[in-house]
C-alpha cells in the first residue's frame, strides 16, 4: 500500500512571460493624425511558495510534475493594457526547504504559516509606443517586448517541525512512548522498522501547556552512509529543538548504543550535536530498583537520564518535567530563522534524493524551450530594443 507520507518531491516550475507592448497609431475620421496609442503589455504570473499549517506532508504535490504561471497579455490600441497573468501559489507544510534540482543549491525556506516566498518572478510587460512619445518624436513606431519567463526544476524537502525528536534503534519503544504521552496512534509491533514514516503527537503538560513530539523511524549503525531507513528520515531531526535518545533497559551496553546513535547524527550533520539531549532508558518494567541504580552509575553524566516504562507509566511524569525544563532552558532558545542564517545546509548535495525519486519511477523532467522574443538579442536593455509593427 502506498504511503500517505511524502517528504520530498521534484517539480518543474515556470513563471509567465510579460506581454508585448502595442505599436499602434490612431486613425479616425476626424483625426487622421491621432498619434500613438499603443498600450502596455501585462505582467507575467509569478510562482510563490506559501506556508500552510493544514498540510503536514507533500503528498498533494507528488503528482504535480509541472507548474506553470500565466503569461501576460499583449497591449492593444486605444492605450489598452494587456491582462496580467495570474500568480500561482504553492501551499507547502511549515518546515519545507527548497533546493535547485540541477545544482543542489539551497533556494529558500518556508518555516511558518502564511509565509510567502517568491520562487520565480513573472516577466514585466513591455511598454507600448504611447509611452515613447516626445515633442520631437510624436509618432514612435516601436514598442517594448515583454520580459522573458523564468524556469527552474526544484526539490521540495520537508523537515518536520517538532519540539522533541525521538532518536533510537528499531524496537526501542519510540512509538509506544508517543502513543502513551499523546493521542497519536502509530503502528506498534514487535519487529524492526515497524515505523516506516514519521508521525507527530501533541504531549499535554501542566496548566494546559503542551509540546510536539516527533516519532522518527529507527536508526541503525551506518544510517548516515545510507543503510536502513535512517538516511531518508535523519533530516527530520534537524528541525527538532530537543533530542530524546531512547535505549532499552535490557540492552547489553546502554552507553555504547547511545554513543553509536550520537555518532550517526554527527556523521550526518555535526550541528546536531549542539542541540540539547535527554537520554531515556526504556522498558524499565523489566528492571528492579537495585539494577536501575547500578545502570545509572554507568551512564553519561553530561546529560539528563530518565528511566521509564511506557507500558506501565513508570517515570513518564518525570520525563515530561525534564523535557519541559530542557525545552525552556535559555540556552536552548532557537534563533530566528532568516534568509541569511538558516538551520539547513545551503550547499547540500541533493543528487542522492533525486536518485531516490528516479528509482521510484520519477522520470527526468522534459524542459520546455523558451519562446523567441522576436529574435531579441539583448534582454538586459529592453529600452534600446525597437521593432516594427504593422499599422492598423
Amino acid at each position: 500500500m502506498e504511503s500517505n507520507f511524502v517528504d520530498y518531491v521534484k517539480i518543474y516550475c515556470r513563471s509567465g512571460k510579460g506581454g508585448k507592448g502595442s505599436m499602434h497609431l490612431r486613425h479616425v475620421k476626424y483625426n487622421p493624425n491621432g498619434g500613438p496609442d499603443g498600450g502596455d503589455g501585462g505582467k507575467g504570473g509569478s510562482i510563490i511558495l506559501r506556508g500552510n499549517h493544514n498540510y503536514w506532508t507533500l503528498l498533494h504535490l507528488k503528482y504535480e510534475r509541472h507548474i506553470f504561471a500565466e503569461h501576460g497579455g499583449n497591449g492593444g490600441k486605444d492605450k489598452c493594457h494587456g491582462t496580467d497573468g495570474k500568480d500561482v501559489y504553492i501551499d507547502v507544510p511549515c518546515g519545507t526547504v527548497v533546493y535547485n534540482a540541477e545544482t543542489g543549491k539551497y533556494v529558500c525556506d518556508v518555516t511558518y504559516d502564511g509565509q510567502e516566498v517568491m520562487l520565480l518572478k513573472g516577466g514585466r510587460g513591455g511598454l507600448g509606443n504611447f509611452q515613447f512619445r516626445t515633442a520631437t518624436n510624436q509618432a514612435p513606431r516601436y514598442a517594448q517586448p515583454g520580459e522573458p519567463m523564468q524556469e527552474m526544476t526544484i526539490i521540495l524537502e520537508l523537515k518536520l517541525l517538532a519540539d522533541v525528536g525521538l532518536v533510537g534503534f528499531p524496537n526501542a519503544g519510540k512509538s509506544t512512548l508517543v502513543s502513551a504521552l499523546s493521542n497519536a496512534r502509530p503502528k506498534i509491533a514487535n519487529y524492526p522498522f515497524t515505523t516506516m514514516e514519521p508521525s507527530l503527537g501533541i504531549v499535554g503538560y501542566r496548566d494546559n501547556k503542551s509540546f510536539v513530539m516527533a516519532d522518527i523511524p529507527g536508526i541503525i549503525e551506518g544510517a548516515s552512509e545510507g543503510k536502513g531507513l535512517g538516511l531518508r528520515f535523519l533530516r527530520h531531526i534537524e528541525r527538532n529543538s530537543l533530542l530524546l535518545f531512547m535505549v532499552p533497559g535490557d540492552t547489553d551496553d546502554i552507553k555504547r548504543e547511545y554513543e553509536i546513535l550520537l555518532n550517526e547524527l554527527a556523521q550526518f550533520n555535526p550541528e546536531l550535536l549542539d542541540k540539547h539531549r535527554v537520554l531515556a532508558v526504556t522498558k524499565c518494567d523489566l528492571l528492579d530498583e537495585e539494577l536501575v541504580e547500578m545502570l545509572r552509575e554507568t551512564l553519561p553524566d553530561d546529560l539528563p537520564v530518565v528511566f521509564i516504562s511506557a507500558v506501565t507509566g513508570y517515570g513518564l511524569e518525570e520525563l515530561k518535567d525534564v523535557l519541559w525544563r530542557e525545552l525552556n532552558a535559555e540556552s536552548n532558545k532557537l534563533a530566528t530563522i532568516t534568509a541569511e542564517d538558516t538551520l539547513v545546509h545551503r550547499d547540500k548535495d541533493m543528487s542522492r534524493f533525486a536518485q531516490e525519486l528516479a528509482d521510484e519511477g520519477d522520470e527526468d523532467i522534459e524542459y520546455v524551450e523558451l519562446d523567441d522574443l522576436d529574435d531579441l538579442e539583448n534582454l538586459d536593455d529592453l529600452d534600446d530594443y525597437e521593432y516594427e509593427s504593422e499599422e492598423s
